[in-house]
């Protein structure tokens, strides 16, 4: 799984940063400064243009003396009235129909999801939480930018204004009521999702004793199981009648009791929902000289996420562990690797490109014997480092034992330890990241995995509710639907954004890049000199500018989804969705501010 940002723990997040990013807590500050600076400067304008600059400034400092005295003043009771009428007004409108869609989807799915695939824990699991995803968020992007503007157009809404209700009752009453409804709705669909993917991956081999081949010196029968959901097992009966399932596609099988009909049946599937809890290294490179370098080489591959490292040479990819303990592992490391691989000639794809793997002692130098492997794309291969390996023939010497210790030879007294992976067949490269290769401690429990990547597309909704009442207290509907997708679109896309903006991205920014793409020039050769070149640069500047300061104050939408994280297996850490939950409530509070600001300042509160 693609990990591009280390995740840190929260207290390092909150207020200490890394050296990428600045601490969230700083951000928030300084975000919420700015905003009410601007904010306070846009009103002040559009008052001085309607009364004059003496009565702007009266106006201004009276709108703020009350909004600071009554955001404090919130009841509980009417904030819940206001709740409840929210709720129901939803249910009017009939949002329950999103279920029935929902449900249509998961009876038509196994027709096109296909449970032959290589990996069909990660299709179902991707098309269920996608779907729970998008039908939440565009349940709760239509209730809450339509209702506000609607209550307005028809004038219901002087119906309570003429109660003892603040407009921060209102704004807060609304997002509650909404929240509640998306929160309903997605706990049901995650629910219906889970069952689906649980009864449509259960299956069952059966392994017929005729097929069984006996083996001559060993007399251990060997044979293959049925073929269900697109896969067989291999499977092994010993002299003591006992039976062992192969792993194949993620999972195995137990076998219990005597043959039925001539036949073993297998039991469902063993370990095929996971939640891998990974303990990651840090990653170098040696070049093909063997020189150290921080990245390999490249293949031409836009995304930079990977290098590669030539095969048939000494570029090697180094990953680095420490804080290693032996009674943590007292069988040895449990490592597993998903390298990439990059051909430059077809070959057997079946088949896997040769790779090697070596342990090595960071402080003394010492090695363990070569330990052979075959790397195939979008395949994790698990390796099992042992507690004793073999030395290397070179370092044989009278006197030495033929084995090395784990811990006692090759861990280092801080508890470090490298992994040094090299492609053995010239031509081919592998590519490799830091996340690529981790130790696997331990398993998470799937089903509060599962929940947990829910808890992502949860807090999605409630920016989206927050972001769409905030902006229906100003606009229109469809008006206020736009502007809350754009945030949306906006948010998800932040990163990328980022790096236009700060000249991360070959290309140039929006202008330069449009007119490469009118002119059909690629993004890495340099425009023409001239005066032309000097006009985009000018004009790219503020819209750089522009871009780079309204991502920092919309929510990184994209880090919030964690289907990735459940359908490839990897338990979610709780640093990262405290990281969103304590985000999305700084957006929440933002937006509720802003949105009594604008809904008191509309003729409705006057």
């Amino acid at each position: 799984m693609v990990i591009e940002t280390d995740i840190l723990n929260f207290w390092d997040w909150l207020a200490v940063g890394s050296d990428e990013r600045a601490p969230a807590l700083l951000q928030f500050v300084v975000t919420i400064v700015v905003l009410a600076l601007v904010g306070l400067l846009f009103g002040f304008l559009i008052a001085a243009v309607r009364h004059g600059p003496i009565a702007a400034g009266d106006l201004v400092y009276r709108v703020l003396r009350r909004a600071a005295g009554e955001l404090f003043r919130i009841s509980p009771r009417r904030v819940w009235a206001l709740a409840r009428l929210s709720v129901k007004e939803s249910l009017r409108k009939s949002v329950l129909a999103s279920l029935i869609v929902f449900g249509v989807l998961l009876v038509f799915a196994p027709w096109f999801l296909g449970s032959e695939s290589r990996e069909p824990v990660k299709l179902y699991l991707s098309f269920v939480m996608t779907a729970s995803m998008y039908l939440t968020l565009l349940i709760a992007l239509l209730l809450s930018t339509f209702s506000l503007p609607a209550d307005i157009k028809s004038k219901t809404i002087y119906t309570v204004v003429t109660k003892p209700v603040g407009a921060h009752e209102i704004v807060l009453g609304r997002i509650l009521g909404f929240t509640i409804i998306g929160t309903v709705l997605l706990a049901i669909m995650g629910a219906g999702g889970y069952v689906f993917v649980i009864r449509s991956l259960r299956h069952t081999h059966t392994i017929a004793v005729a097929d069984l081949a006996e083996a001559k010196a060993s007399g251990v029968q060997r044979g293959l199981s049925s073929r269900d959901m697109g896969h067989r097992h291999e499977a092994t009966v010993d002299k003591d009648g006992h039976v062992d399932v192969q792993s194949a596609i993620g999972h195995w099988h137990d076998v219990a009791g005597e043959p039925e009909n001539g036949a073993y049946v297998t039991s469902s599937p063993a370990d095929m929902y996971r939640a891998r809890v990974p303990i990651y290294g840090k990653l170098r490179f040696k070049d093909r000289n063997g020189a150290d370098k921080d990245r390999g080489v490249s293949v031409g591959n836009e995304w930079g996420y990977r290098s590669y490292i030539d095969g048939g040479t000494s570029a090697t990819a180094i990953w680095t562990f420490d804080s290693l303990r032996e009674e943590e592992y007292p069988d040895g490391l449990p490592l597993e690797l998903s390298l990439r691989v990059f051909r430059t000639y077809k070959g057997d794809i079946e088949r896997g490109i040769l790779g090697s793997l070596v342990v090595v002692n960071p402080t003394t130098g010492l090695r363990s014997d070569i330990r052979t492997f075959r790397a195939q794309d979008f395949h994790i291969d698990e390796q099992t480092i042992p507690r004793k390996l073999p030395r290397r023939r070179q370092d044989m010497k009278p006197g030495l034992s033929e084995e090395l210790d784990l811990f006692d030879d090759l861990v280092d007294e801080e508890g470090r330890v490298e992994i040094w992976i090299q492609c053995v067949e010239p031509a081919q490269y592998f590519g490799a990241a830091q996340a690529d290769c981790y130790i696997r401690t331990r398993d998470g429990l799937f089903w509060v995995n599962y929940w947990k990547g829910l808890s992502g597309t949860w807090a999605q909704m409630v920016l989206i509710v927050c972001f769409g009442v905030m902006f229906s207290t100003f606009l229109s509907g469809p008006v206020a639907l736009f502007a809350t997708a754009g945030c949306f679109i906006l948010g998800t896309f932040r990163d990328f954004i980022i790096k236009v903006a700060t000249g991360g991205i070959e290309g140039g920014g929006p202008v330069e890049a449009m007119i490469r793409t009118f002119t059909q020039q690629n993004m890495t050769s340099e425009l023409e000199a001239g005066g032309a070149n000097a006009l985009i640069e000018t004009l790219d500047s503020p819209l750089k500018a522009l871009m780079h300061g309204l991502v920092y104050v919309l929510p990184d939408f994209s880090s919030y989804s964690q289907v990735n994280w459940v359908a490839y297996g990897y338990n979610i850490p709780w640093n990262l969705i405290a990281q969103n939950l304590m985000a999305g409530f700084a957006y929440l509070l933002g937006a509720f501010i802003a949105g009594y600001l604008f809904l008191r300042s509309g003729e409705v509160a006057k």
